[in-house]
């Protein structure tokens, strides 16, 4: 079974002033370009979103899906997601990541047998759980801690099986980490654009015969 992706839709949104699913970066919106990578690595993709955001602009292209614990932080929009997907494997990522890469993707997802999660390194001391692969048995551990109001992604993983990836294993696929690059400010949407210029007509290789 090809696993699930889950986007998560529910932040507020107050830093960067309106929708950033349908911003456009080029010519295209971040959500056009976060389906399309998760098109190519996922069976089905879920759109998490809270009880007063339901237009989500997937087009039909994803299962939308109400925030089970609205206010409860993207550990709540995860638990939502995990709790509806049909494969015990899924791609999380947030709405406002406009570069994903498909290969790190599949490299995060064959590192996941045997773990609750996998979440990469992006600092000494910092990780991004919202660029990441959970199982589905972390629904237990995430169900007790969001029923208990303790919502802090960082202490749940502490309490679950972690599959840390390292730069040295993702940067030969992600040089640049753009896969990571969120936009949370007007000045962020300013500097997509310009990356979106350099990477959207860029000349690929040329293959071999």
């Amino acid at each position: 079974m090809k696993p699930t992706a889950i986007v998560l839709c529910g932040g507020k949104e107050r830093r960067f002033g309106r929708s950033k699913a349908q911003a456009l970066v080029g010519d295209r919106t971040v959500m056009d370009r976060i389906l399309s990578v998760l098109e190519l690595v996922s069976g089905e993709i879920i759109a998490v979103t809270a009880p007063d955001k339901p237009d989500v602009p997937v087009g039909g292209r994803a299962k939308i899906v109400t925030d089970l614990f609205p206010g409860g932080g993207p550990l709540g929009g995860i638990y939502s997601g995990l709790l509806h997907a049909a494969s015990p494997l899924a791609v999380v990522v947030a709405c406002d990541m406009p570069f994903l890469s498909g290969a790190l993707l599949i490299r995060m997802l064959g590192m996941a047998d045997g773990f609750d999660a996998v979440v990469p390194r992006v600092g000494r001391t910092m990780v991004e759980p919202l660029h990441a692969v959970y199982a589905k048995s972390c629904l237990a551990e995430m169900g007790e801690r969001l029923n208990s109001g303790h919502l802090s992604i960082a202490l749940f993983l502490e309490r679950i099986h972690v599959r840390y990836m390292s730069k040295e294993e993702y940067l030969p696929l992600d040089p640049r980490m753009l896969s990571f690059f969120n936009i949370n400010y007007p000045e962020d949407f300013e500097r997509a654009n310009r990356i979106a210029s350099e990477i959207d007509f860029s000349p690929r290789p040329r293959q071999s015969r």
